[in-house]
């Protein structure tokens, strides 16, 4: 790796540096998610897990048995907490959906591997507890940013009865993909991050999910706004292409950047929103696979 390819690395996946409004767009969520907090019913900081950074948030539907999305945050597996992206929650409430709203321990205390197996972890707490939380624990999606797209794909991935016998193959139905980090390889080049992450050659493999297959056949929309770098760009197309027999779409975003794509999914009437809960919707109803029209 020469230090000109190393550069390029740090400047395609610094999206901040990409972003000057980026502190104000923080601050704009942090707003809007306390405001949600105060006026939406939820439970709070459920515990998955024996880790601090083990908990989960629980935005209820208002029907019983409604199915379930997970939001899994992103922040390079370092920064960020689910409290910062409740604001997502009730446009999918509105559709009818419960909304789990997932955190980990963030690196360097923890390792990507570990932070896979903690939401692992979570989406297994949250199968075992459907009726106590009242949702229906046959339809189960997820949905992801950034690095929490990353693993929202491993959950996609993931061989679920090997995790626990209980568990079905196919627990997680469907999936919504958010300018996601799918091949590892290049991040552990850019410095800037790997100094917490500790990416090496010996691991990117196993955490990278563009290099699996699917555990099985969950229908999938991918985005990447079109003011994203070249890298994030190349990683949805990737990801697309390896897992394209599932794949429902690709959700048009020219005027997105790397963080105003979750206000797109978390509007109602935005075709990245509509085409999400047109896709989540249809998932673990038994109906054959189809192209979303929007995307």
């Amino acid at each position: 790796m020469t230090k000109q390819q190393a550069d390029y690395y740090n400047q395609q996946y610094n999206a901040r540096a990409m972003i000057p409004d980026h502190p104000y767009i923080f601050t704009r969520w942090l707003k809007d998610s306390a405001q949600v907090r105060r006026t939406h019913a939820a439970l709070f900081d459920l515990a998955y897990g024996e880790a601090s950074g083990e908990r989960l948030d629980f935005f209820p539907a208002r029907a019983s048995g409604a199915p379930l999305l997970v939001f899994i945050h992103g922040g390079w597996w370092r920064s960020l907490d689910k409290s910062d992206f409740s604001f997502i929650a009730p446009a999918f409430v509105q559709a009818g959906f419960n909304v789990a709203l997932t955190n980990y321990t963030l690196a360097p205390q923890a390792s990507i591997a570990d932070i896979v197996l903690q939401q692992l972890r979570a989406l297994a707490w949250l199968y075992r507890n459907a009726e106590q939380y009242d949702f229906d624990p046959g339809r189960i999606m997820v949905a992801g940013h950034s690095a929490g797209a990353h693993l929202a794909a491993m959950m996609m991935a993931a061989v679920w009865p090997v995790f626990g016998a209980d568990l079905p193959h196919d627990l997680v139905k469907a999936g919504v993909l958010l300018s996601g980090l799918y091949d590892l390889e290049p991040v552990r080049h850019a410095e800037f991050v790997n100094v917490d992450l500790k990416l090496d050659a010996e691991n990117v493999a196993s955490l990278s999910p563009a290099g699996m297959p699917q555990a099985h056949a969950a229908p999938f929309l991918t985005a990447c706004g079109g003011l994203e770098s070249e890298e994030f760009k190349r990683q949805t197309r990737l990801l697309a292409q390896r897992w394209q027999n599932n794949h429902a779409g690709e959700v048009p975003l020219p005027e997105a950047n790397h963080l105003t794509i979750c206000d797109a999914f978390a509007t109602p009437g935005h075709p990245l929103h509509d085409a999400s809960v047109q896709l989540l919707t249809g998932a673990g109803k038994g109906a054959a696979q189809h192209k979303i029209a929007s995307a």
